[in-house]
């Protein structure tokens, strides 16, 4: 007889939302690491008494990387989850978004991204323990601290122990109806400079070379790059150029989003955006970047990966759904490895990123069980 996981897990939404409200409370911006840190021991604490062996991985720039294994020396491949500990608020942010429960919701910085999947991971775990159903599988619960920049001192590790994964579960928020994210796009990042010649805008207007006359001409033909039937876009976000209202500007710089769906666009974009050449006469143009994240397509193997995990959540009692995302996660990263690979399988919420950042209660013990679910019916091959 299947346990009843729904219900078990529902009913441990009240130390589920205890155990969230203290890990909000523990600012952890991506930047600073001391407070990340302080994050790291709390969940390392956590993982240990769940009988987990734990390596620390050090880091310089950003805060330690905390990961959990059982069951190692257990025949089988691993089921990876990947959690993130650090946030985009300011130590600060609690003040104007102080944690509090309202109308079925918990509200703090980092509470839907994502430390409410954290939280679900650890009830988890918890939860099969004291059931005595937890299965005896190699299991790794990875807590990366640099996300939110981009994964750059964690992505070396999240693909060596994604290679050897027989699934990973991406704990990235599920989209607002509660789907699984089966398709994330490509991230690139790119700037353009542009060099001109300074002079007086009123007394020797004709001596100068105007910047950003210049980058003008580049803003509308990036623009022009998005494809929405391709699923690409192109977006200047940022420009900054000129020294004063009244001097013929000499510099400027643009900072440009890029989003693909597939390798073979994420290719041609990079192409076309580095070939830019300088418009106006005797002006200089320069310009660098790359795509950081490669796509998460859906390919035949997420199509089977989703399948077979909604056929394990089917057969006790949960409906799956999928849809996708044009942002990107860590499961760009494994996806990309050939890796089965389910993303957007934390709770539900609303406000990522913002002063209004919360997560829906009732949805806690749903991601638990699902969770739960997966590790006690994924294939161990």
């Amino acid at each position: 007889m299947k346990p009843n996981l729904r219900a078990y897990f529902d009913q441990q939404t009240e130390q589920m939302v205890a155990l969230l409200a203290d890990l909000i409370c523990i600012e952890s911006p991506t930047r600073d690491k001391a407070a990340v840190d302080r994050m790291s021991e709390r969940v390392a604490t956590e993982l240990e008494a769940l009988g987990a062996s734990l390596t620390i991985h050090t880091r310089q720039e950003v805060g330690n990387i905390v990961k959990a294994g059982w069951f190692l020396d257990r025949p089988g491949k691993p089921i990876l989850f990947l959690c993130h500990m650090d946030t985009v608020h300011p130590v600060g942010a609690l003040e104007d978004n102080p944690v509090r429960e309202e109308d079925g919701r918990l509200f703090g910085p980092g509470a839907y991204d994502m430390k409410a999947s954290i939280v679900a991971v650890l009830h988890t775990l918890r939860g099969l323990e004291e059931m005595a159903i937890l299965p005896e599988r190699p299991i790794i619960a990875l807590m990366t601290t640099d996300e939110e920049t981009g994964s750059y001192h964690s992505r070396t590790l999240i693909e060596e122990l994604a290679a050897d994964a027989a699934l990973v579960c991406v704990m990235e928020p599920a989209l607002p109806d509660g789907s699984l994210k089966t398709w994330r796009k490509a991230t690139g990042m790119f700037t353009v400079r542009t060099q001109g010649i300074a002079s007086h805008a009123g007394g020797a207007h004709e001596m100068g070379l105007n910047a950003i006359e210049e980058m003008a001409h580049h803003i509308l033909t990036l623009q022009g790059m998005t494809d929405y039937q391709a699923g690409t876009t192109v977006s200047v976000g940022m420009v900054e150029g000129g020294t004063a209202r009244n001097v013929v500007p000499e510099f400027c710089e643009l900072a440009v989003d890029v989003r693909a769906m597939t390798p073979e666009e994420m290719a041609r974009l990079t192409e076309q955006i580095l070939a830019l050449k300088p418009v106006l006469p005797g002006a200089q143009l320069e310009v660098f970047g790359e795509f950081d994240r490669p796509p998460m397509e859906r390919n035949d193997l997420m199509r089977r990966t989703f399948e077979q995990a909604r056929q394990i959540a089917a057969e006790h009692g949960i409906t799956l759904r999928e849809s996708g995302s044009g942002g990107g996660s860590d499961g760009n990263f494994t996806a990309a490895l050939g890796v089965p690979t389910l993303d957007g399988l934390g709770p539900i919420g609303d406000g990522a990123h913002t002063s209004d950042e919360q997560v829906i209660l009732r949805s806690l013990g749903p991601s638990a069980a699902l969770l739960a679910a997966l590790l006690l019916g994924w294939p161990r091959g």
